[in-house]
């Protein structure tokens, strides 16, 4: 899914936490397992490589793009993040950046709430 698809980028975020619904049974440690084996970061992290992609030129939406290109666990990680940081969220998260990810959450809560009876998860 990529943002340039959708005419409206709240449009996108909501197309986003409508496929995120995905892993909503799923318990957090699962995701921070799928995160931490799959993750494309992870794997550059413990390697001891170091990232190549710390240019200053960059928006964080272009450096998010760029960490997470490729990545197969970007709806995990960002399941993730989403449950355990909310709206604090800080730094490359499942291939979106902070300002990204603070205005998807309000959105996915409202899922969330709304899936679960009422409970918030």
């Amino acid at each position: 899914m990529n943002p340039d698809d959708f005419e409206d980028f709240a449009d996108y975020l909501t197309a986003l936490a409508v496929e995120l619904d995905r892993y909503a049974n799923v318990p957090d440690d699962v995701l921070e397992g799928i995160v931490r084996r799959d993750g494309s970061c992870m794997w550059l992290y413990s390697t001891g490589d170091a990232p190549a992609w710390t240019g200053d030129n960059l928006t964080d939406r272009e450096l998010a793009a760029v960490i997470c290109a490729g990545c197969t666990a970007q709806l995990a990680c960002l399941e993730l993040e989403l449950r355990t940081a909310g709206p604090c969220t800080l730094g490359v998260w499942g291939a979106l950046s902070e300002d990204d990810r603070r205005a998807l959450y309000p959105i996915w809560r409202a899922r969330r709430t709304r899936t679960n009876g009422g409970e918030q998860r």
